[in-house]
């Protein structure tokens, strides 16, 4: 995607707890910068539908700051069914979003959101304990903000989701000479598109 809030993708993956408690994680990532916006975790159960409708409308009050897109933004999940259930894709309208699933059997097409899974089951859930879900639970969330905060991409240039955000932003105003009549120089600023 050529900018943030154009696509965000969705998806899921669980994992077992040495107990036996399987833990069960959503998530929605820009396709751009590459941000896990919202996330929901259960334990011993499936990620609901209104697990998803609740997803979808932090993401929205994050990004956006109001219970509705400025603009339609693609959401791009599998054909789960807390995604295709008729009132999550309702609400999703009602937010301002599309939903988009990928074809049947065709993982690889929503590859963002599977390059997340494999980087959270490797950097994170492998190497951390995991004794019972309560424990699990209470830790995803630093997972993801370390993830947000502190995980290089090679394409974002070898930045974190953050970082690559905030230098988006900085560079958003950037300074230009121009020449004046007497030769003297002045600064100005402009917005990149």
């Amino acid at each position: 995607m050529m900018r943030s809030n154009l696509r965000w993708c969705s998806d899921g993956l669980e994992f077992a707890c040495w107990n036996g408690d399987v833990i069960r994680l959503a998530f929605l990532i820009d396709a751009h910068d590459r941000e896990i916006i919202s996330w929901r975790a259960v334990a011993n159960a499936g990620i609901s539908g209104s697990d998803v409708r609740d997803m979808l409308l932090e993401a929205v009050e994050s990004r956006f700051g109001t219970h509705r897109a400025p603009e339609q933004v693609e959401v791009l999940t599998d054909n789960g069914s807390a995604y295709t259930a008729k009132e999550t894709r309702t609400f999703a309208q009602q937010l301002g979003l599309k939903s988009c699933f990928t074809p049947v059997k065709s993982p690889q097409s929503n590859g963002m959101s599977e390059a997340f899974v494999k980087t959270l089951k490797h950097d994170y859930v492998r190497v951390n304990p995991l004794p019972a879900a309560k424990t699990v639970l209470s830790l995803i969330g630093d997972w993801i903000e370390d993830y947000n905060e502190n995980h290089p991409h090679s394409g974002l240039k070898w930045k974190s989701p953050r970082e690559f955000i905030r230098a988006k932003t900085e560079t958003a105003w950037c300074p230009v000479k121009r020449g004046l009549d007497h030769g003297d120089t002045a600064t100005e600023y402009h917005q990149e598109a």
